[in-house]
């Protein structure tokens, strides 16, 4: 993965825009891997699922909680890509009060699948998601790769350590 271009996707997201006024002031805008990490240093980090255990525990709030250790890494964002939509998605950010990590929804899996790391997780009654991994992605350009172990369909265990925030951080300080 190291030296690979993340594939160019679009996806759906729902953004706060006070014009619209009433309970729900939120609209579609379609955002691109180029929007996301085109000019920049970011770290990507994917996981199977907003509000799953490990994901809401431990991975997402930590990468929240180290971000400024990040930036003087020089990192410049930090996203969260899950399959789940972007309704799934700002719930979960707003329920773990996320603010310096972005959420990304790959609703269809669309990177995922393109990124070669879409699983089978009917044993757990979810579906196809994603692996457990994360990146440096340098202008849209994969540096470092941090992926689970034992990538397969319907895994019967849910790895959790290279794609930490703490591993991510240590391999780039």
């Amino acid at each position: 993965m190291i030296g690979t271009k993340i594939p160019q996707v679009t996806f759906q997201t729902r953004v706060r825009d006070e014009s619209i006024g009433g309970d729900n002031p939120f609209r579609w805008q379609e955002m691109t891997t180029s929007d996301y990490f085109a000019g920049k240093r970011v770290v990507i980090f994917s996981l199977p699922g907003a509000f799953t255990p490990t994901c809401s525990t431990f991975q997402l709030p930590d990468f929240e909680k180290l971000f400024p250790d990040f930036q003087a890494a020089g990192i410049d964002a930090i996203y969260c890509i899950s399959v789940n939509d972007a309704f799934v998605m700002n719930a979960w950010g707003k329920s773990q009060g996320v603010e310096n990590v972005g959420l990304i929804p790959d609703g269809s899996g669309t990177l995922t699948r393109q990124m070669g790391m879409l699983v089978d997780k009917d044993n757990l009654g979810f579906g196809m998601r994603s692996w457990r991994y994360g990146a440096v992605v340098n202008d849209g350009v994969v540096e470092s790769w941090h992926e689970e172990p034992g990538f397969e369909d319907n895994c019967g265990s849910d790895p959790y350590g290279e794609s930490s925030p703490q591993t991510i951080l240590k391999a780039i300080s």
